[in-house]
């Protein structure tokens, strides 16, 4: 899209090859399709797979890049573990739901300010217990309440309404999506309406990588080393207990992890380079195992540095019956 708004044609994505087998009890049971483009340390490709050319909507792997924009405009956090919370897809734990509504609070707002829609926390243990006490939906139990809330701060920091805060229209949108397509180096190849209702900008996976990239290797201080570094510290807030991001931080020090709906995610690691995959059919259980295979070969986890956990995350369980009978594996 050029500053005019007027879109500019962009090929379709095409989609991708095989990337991940199922396996259960010996037996090859399915297979996801996807595309997959991995960097070097210095933003060189060095491995693509599918399409990694054409835009697709990263979703909620926008939100580093997005919280980049709003630190830009005004935002300011005392604690990095809010901005943390800002980058978050959070699985609606107590304490992501206590430090959401405290951001609310700092500003005299309350959760009816906030504009994503009322949901189920997307963790199943948090879930539960929500059902389990008589509880439902609600918008601070959705897992973009934490973006919400930092634009809503955005707002007031920067003196503009926050009435219709989440149309492309408004000035903070104007600024995320400045701050999205400069730090990816390529325009917006359409705009869409993410799960929570704000803009979602449509990139390729080489410009989701190279983004990525630019976070960790940041110069200490500058606003995307800022973001690449709470997320670090706090990967808890990013997602939650068990979620595959805040696994992937904890596993192996450095690494920058960020999931996106429909089948995305993308890491970077600084000194090796970054990845970013994209599951045609939206599958978020097969994203990880790709992910992690094009990471050993960048290098990673080739030492001590990675926990077991690395290993872990390489190959998931296939469950039967209760016990482990299979394996989600990369084709590559």
């Amino acid at each position: 899209m050029t500053g005019s708004g007027v879109v500019t044609a962009r090929p379709r994505y095409a989609g991708g090859t095989p990337l991940v087998e199922v396996v259960r009890s010996g037996f090859a049971e399915s297979r996801h399709l996807g595309s997959l483009v991995a960097l070097d340390g210095d933003g060189r490709v060095r491995e693509q797979v599918g399409d990694v050319t054409s835009p697709v909507f990263p979703r909620s792997a926008n939100k580093p890049l997005q919280a980049i924009g709003m630190l830009r405009a005004g935002l300011r956090l005392a604690d990095p573990a809010d901005l943390a919370l800002v980058c978050a897809s959070h699985s609606g734990e107590d304490f992501h739901l206590a430090r959401v509504a405290a951001l609310l609070r700092s500003v005299g707002l309350t959760e009816a300010a906030l504009r994503c829609p009322p949901d189920l926390p997307a963790g199943e243990a948090a879930a539960a217990a929500v059902l389990r006490t008589g509880g439902g939906p609600s918008r601070l139990q959705m897992n973009c309440s934490g973006k919400h809330a930092g634009m809503l701060l955005t707002c007031r920091a920067a003196g503009w309404s926050a009435e219709e805060y989440w149309h492309p229209e408004h000035p903070l949108q104007e600024q995320i999506r400045a701050a999205v397509e400069e730090f990816a180096g390529e325009p917006a190849g359409a705009v869409g309406v993410d799960g929570c209702g704000a803009p979602v900008l449509a990139l390729s996976l080489t410009a989701v990588a190279r983004a990525f990239l630019r976070l960790v290797n940041g110069t200490p201080g500058s606003v995307e080393r800022t973001v690449a570094d709470a997320m670090r510290a706090h990967p808890e807030l990013v997602g939650g207990t068990g979620r595959a991001d805040t696994r992937l931080m904890r596993a192996v020090p450095g690494l920058l992890a960020k999931v996106g709906a429909e089948g995305v995610l993308a890491v970077a690691v600084p000194g090796f380079g970054a990845v970013a995959v994209k599951i045609d059919d939206g599958a978020m259980r097969a994203t990880v195992p790709p992910v992690v295979a094009a990471l050993r070969r960048l290098g990673v986890g080739d030492d001590e540095s990675a926990q077991p956990a690395f290993t872990e995350l390489a190959g998931p369980p296939v469950v039967g019956g209760g016990q482990p009978v299979g394996i989600l594996r990369a084709l590559r």
